[in-house]
């Protein structure tokens, strides 16, 4: 007789050899990837390293009027990092109020199936195309800029975040529902006085890792020109000068990961987490077992 355990682990190895199958069956020629090593090696040695850090030095042109001490601000990597957190901050910001409507009317525990299907679609249709996408199509309408990586961030922010909402709604315990329909309460009134209120938490620590997650993609459309750090990665990346490339990729990098710590530890007081303390900054920078370690 076959157990449960036994039952999982037999399906996802019949899944992985399938999947293969289906790899082998797209590569014409795996001897290509003989050489992929040492090819590697040569880029890094002759194009990729060290890195060119001349990316955080005040740019010539327009001069700088920034103080001595802060002239790193006058440079391409500052101007883009900076811009790209505007557009992910602008775009979270938007997203989230447009989609909060939508991802109310989603809700199946609130709505019939002819208001909560419709508002899927919509939903849907603004998350079936990647940002970058979004982006591209944005360009071409309004021409190039920030404004355009906005529009585009905000589209997409609706769809991604519009799903997660009206997810975290349908979650909610129906005690509350129940007693707001006994009371004969309005759909407004049961969605601005116990809805939003029950699902705060969920809904605000979405919304800031939709920040997080819109800052990641919002390093990517500028290639495209919707502006951010994505606009000097593509110029460099034109005239083959990936010294500077990398320079830029490694300040994403640190960025990412310290926008990383900061989103975690501000969902944590959003989370809910019964008896659990809130987790501290060493939980952030270090593993749980290692700090049980610590303590004793």
């Amino acid at each position: 007789m076959i157990s449960g355990h036994q039952r999982i682990i037999i399906a996802l190895s019949s899944i992985f050899v399938f999947s293969i199958f289906v790899l082998d069956g797209m590569v014409d020629d795996w001897g290509r990837l003989s050489g992929s090593m040492a090819n590697l090696v040569i880029f890094i040695e002759e194009s990729l390293w060290p890195p060119d850090w001349s990316v955080i030095e005040p740019r010539a042109y327009p001069v700088c009027t920034a103080y001595p001490l802060f002239d790193f601000t006058c440079s391409t990597a500052w101007i883009g990092m900076i811009e790209t957190i505007k557009i992910a901050f602008v775009s979270t910001v938007f997203g989230m109020i447009i989609s909060l409507p939508f991802s109310l009317l989603a809700a199946r525990n609130l709505n019939p199936s002819w208001v909560s299907y419709p508002a899927r679609f919509i939903l849907a249709a603004s998350r079936s195309l990647p940002s970058l996408i979004w982006a591209i199509f944005f360009v071409i309408l309004i021409g190039f800029g920030p404004l355009s990586g906005v529009l585009a961030m905000t589209v997409y922010t609706v769809g991604y975040l519009g799903k997660l909402q009206y997810e975290a709604i349908e979650g909610m315990n129906n005690n509350p529902l129940d007693a707001a329909n006994v009371m004969g309460l309005s759909k407004t009134e049961i969605a601005f006085g116990v809805v939003i209120p029950e699902s705060a938490n969920s809904l605000i620590s979405q919304a800031i890792f939709m920040f997080e997650y819109n800052f990641r993609h919002g390093t990517v459309i500028g290639i495209v020109g919707a502006g951010g750090i994505g606009y000097y990665i593509n110029l460099y990346l034109k005239f083959l000068q990936y010294d500077k490339v990398i320079a830029y990729l490694i300040i994403i990098f640190i960025v990412v990961l310290l926008i990383d710590m900061i989103s975690i530890y501000a969902r944590s007081f959003f989370n809910e987490q019964g008896d659990t303390s809130k987790p501290s900054w060493l939980n952030v920078f270090l593993p749980e077992v290692l700090l049980s370690r610590m303590r004793k």
